[in-house]
């Protein structure tokens, strides 16, 4: 069993940062691939970024390359996500999600999930 609680969500400008948090309990976290996936009022689930185990691979999706990183520190049981030039199109409830085998884009293949925390740009 792995509980996530995700941080760091607030209110930026347009072409602000923020950098969520999300920890995790249980001693094996090292062994989770690790997903940043948000939602928008009125639209579906949407892959942000994934991280393998050791943070040697990381994915993202086409609208946040290069301004979005995900790494994690698994001495500390946490993974982040920093999110650079922010847009208003990126206002979401930002999710992290862990699954017991490698990083996919397909919210139905994690098997844990946090609470959400609420980022909102404003233009």
């Amino acid at each position: 069993q792995v509980q996530l609680v995700e941080s760091g969500g607030g209110w930026v400008q347009a072409g602000g940062s923020l950098r969520l948090s999300c920890a995790a309990s249980g001693r094996t976290f090292s062994s989770y691939a690790m997903g940043w996936f948000r939602q928008a009022p009125g639209k579906e689930r949407e892959f942000v970024a994934a991280i393998n185990w050791n943070g040697g691979g990381t994915y993202y999706a086409e609208s946040v390359k290069g301004r979005f990183t995900i790494s994690r520190d698994n001495a500390k049981n946490t993974v982040y996500l920093q999110a650079n030039s922010l847009k208003p199109e990126d206002t979401a409830v930002y999710y992290c999600a862990a699954r017991r085998s490698v990083p996919t884009v397909n919210p139905d293949r994690y098997d844990y999930w946090g609470q959400g925390t609420q980022v909102t740009v404003s233009s």
